[in-house]
């Protein structure tokens, strides 16, 4: 059977590409493993973690309504139908891709695929093995929980994202290694639910790839919210015991400290799904793991394109494995492609508060040789952050002080992870301070801290 463009993976990026495919006209055949669609961030990641996360922001209001005038005695938190409400949105999104495969003409086979080389693609299904010619191909098969050496996932004791989203209690105390985006949004997740939270990190600070400012920021308020944060921290010595996990911590002082949690996450990152999908029958080149694309995410085998979480040198997002995606199709269709930008990236992270950042860090603006100009503005000045009760963090923006070019926003607040569009937008349009200076946010907003941080960049915030 011949195809116009065979998809290997149904994450954002894959199904997002096969949609693409279908308008432009191309025979298209999506292939996935999973007996659902939607890949990792659908099923067990982006959606049904931030899932949580709103039913935690919504319990922390019940657990304290007195300020909004409310009276809640003795509210209980009902965790079995805290994880129906999360696989209820799953499995409504996940029918929802469903429903646009069929509608674009995508034709969906459920199995392991594996590339043989030559335009074509052998898939493994509950039928039998059956091969696909296609004019091109794209890989778009993902990444999974990297796991500790000596270290095995279980469904009790030791957790990655897979296994923590299926709890059916929430655990008395809670160890989480790695303050990653995965990291610390479960921890802001069950010290909400009433967990005694510690988060070990190995590297000096939480977020690392966040601006240093915002890192201090979420290290500041988890530790007055009662977690516990260790940074410059070793975890050794991991023993599963019979209903809890036993580990010695190195602590950044050098003292040695015996820790036992209920539970214990390990967040320490994603590795690449490019074993065993035969790339060794291609000329396609590795990078520890992640494939080497061009611009338009062609690989070093002709018409076979890669995408998402498996490329090299882009961050592990759902967002850039659907624009990655977009782009590729757009290229093999001969239409306008416009590459990705890895400096306008959009970074999210759903904790209390929120992140949203894009663009340079000030450390690594500096270190390009930029002069830099930095406007900080606080959220404790904004009245929209007043009424929603949510005073931590602020709005910081990097310029270059010659020409008032943004190098860079980086947000820590209420909703950060929604102001950061206007931020990428700006941005993408080339927008200077003073451009941005003279948008008018509307009033009573929590936008209006943004247009404050671009006014702060030359000392003339009004609020502040």
């Amino acid at each position: 059977m011949a195809y116009d463009l065979v998809i290997i993976g149904s994450g954002p990026g894959g199904y997002s590409a096969a949609v693409r495919a279908g308008q432009y006209g191309f025979k298209t055949l999506l292939v996935e493993k999973s007996p659902r669609l939607g890949g990792t961030c659908l099923l067990v990641g982006c959606i049904p973690t931030k899932a949580l996360l709103q039913t935690a922001e919504v319990w922390d209001y019940f657990k304290h309504p007195e300020e909004q005038g409310i009276a809640c005695k003795d509210p209980q938190l009902n965790y079995p139908k805290v994880l129906d409400r999360k696989n209820s949105i799953v499995s409504k999104h996940s029918k929802g891709v469903e429903f646009l495969m069929k509608k674009n003409k995508v034709e969906v086979v459920k199995g392991y695929a594996r590339l043989l080389g030559g335009g074509k693609v052998q898939v493994d299904t509950d039928q039998g093995q059956q091969t696909y010619e296609s004019r091109f191909i794209m890989l778009a098969t993902g990444s999974e929980a990297r796991m500790l050496p000596g270290l095995q996932a279980d469904a009790n004791q030791i957790l990655t994202n897979i296994e923590i989203l299926n709890l059916t209690s929430v655990p008395r105390s809670l160890g989480i290694i790695g303050a990653g985006a995965v990291g610390v949004e479960f921890a802001s997740i069950f010290n909400r639910f009433g967990s005694k939270v510690t988060v070990l990190e190995m590297l000096p600070r939480m977020v690392p790839v966040e601006d240093e400012d915002v890192s201090k920021e979420l290290d500041r308020y988890f530790r007055k919210t009662g977690i516990r944060v260790e940074t410059g921290a070793k975890a050794e010595n991991i023993r599963k015991n019979s209903n809890s996990v036993s580990l010695t911590a190195t602590l950044a002082n050098g003292k040695k400290e015996d820790l036992e949690f209920d539970k214990l996450l390990v967040a320490v990152g994603r590795k690449p799904n490019t074993d065993n999908v035969g790339l060794q029958a291609t000329a396609i080149q590795l990078d520890r793991g992640f494939v080497k694309v061009d611009a338009f995410q062609r690989t070093g085998e002709p018409n076979v394109y890669a995408i998402g979480d498996i490329v090299a040198g882009t961050p592990q997002l759902a967002h850039v494995a659907t624009m990655e995606g977009l782009v590729a199709v757009a290229h093999m269709a001969g239409k306008p492609a416009r590459p990705v930008n890895r400096n306008r990236i959009p970074g999210c992270t759903y904790t209390e508060p929120g992140i949203g950042s894009v663009g340079l860090t000030e450390a690594q603006a500096k270190a390009q040789g930029y002069r830099v100009k930095v406007g900080k503005f606080p959220f404790a000045g904004n009245s929209k952050a007043t009424i929603l009760g949510m005073h931590e963090g602020f709005v910081k923006v990097i310029a270059d002080e010659k020409f008032g070019e943004i190098l860079g926003v980086h947000i820590i607040g209420p909703h950060a992870y929604e102001l950061v569009a206007e931020a990428v937008t700006a941005m993408e349009a080339e927008a200077t301070v003073e451009s941005m200076m003279s948008t008018i946010h509307a009033h009573p907003t929590l936008s209006e801290a943004v247009g404050e941080g671009f006014n702060a960049v030359n000392g003339l915030a009004i609020n502040a």
